[in-house]
């Protein structure tokens, strides 16, 4: 399965230490955004240590407001991005500020970031190539939607606000969705 030349690989640390898998288990995609304000600040949330074999939460794919890919998880490596689906599944993260730096304050719940055409290009490639390199993949969905936790508020915590809201209210899905399906393989 070669990798085109527009995913640039940028492996994280201890991706060798995530557990293998066939790619033939993969059947769901996710996306997400960063809820950060840039790449670099995403692969430094990447690369943090948070578990007791010395992995971390990243997903597999970045994308970047001017379309640039960058793999941080191989394919066959189960990635920490959604809990409960992370066996099955790939996560695409989208460089978008979100909620950021007031995730799960109350007064702050809004995603008001659009995300630029080069990116979402950029996704629309993406989802085609892994269509076409996955035929198990058939599913694809938004982080929010397969984790609706509820945490106390920052600000008060009387109150509960959702742990994750990504992508959020400004992501194309009729669009993404349409090119996923057209790129069934």
């Amino acid at each position: 399965m070669p990798t085109p030349s527009w995913i640039h690989p940028a492996p994280l640390p201890y991706e060798t230490q995530l557990a293998l898998r066939a790619p033939g288990e993969i059947t769901l995609l996710v996306i997400h955004c960063t809820e950060l304000p840039d790449l670099a600040m995403a692969r430094e949330y990447g690369e943090r240590a948070l578990y007791e074999n010395g992995t971390g939460n990243s997903g597999h794919f970045y994308i970047d407001r001017d379309g640039r890919v960058e793999q941080y998880v191989a394919l066959d490596r189960v990635a920490h991005h959604v809990r409960g689906q992370n066996a099955h599944s790939l996560g695409i993260e989208l460089v978008n500020r979100g909620r950021y730096p007031h995730w799960l304050d109350s007064r702050h719940q809004s995603m008001d970031e659009d995300y630029p055409e080069a990116q979402l290009r950029a996704l629309e490639d993406l989802l085609r190539w892994l269509r076409g390199e996955l035929p198990s993949l058939t599913q694809i969905a938004g982080h929010e939607a397969l984790d609706t936790t509820q945490e106390p508020a920052s600000d008060d915590p009387t109150l509960r606000v959702r742990r994750k809201l990504d992508p959020g209210p400004r992501f194309p899905w009729p669009r993404v969705q349409a090119v996923f399906d057209s790129a069934r393989g």
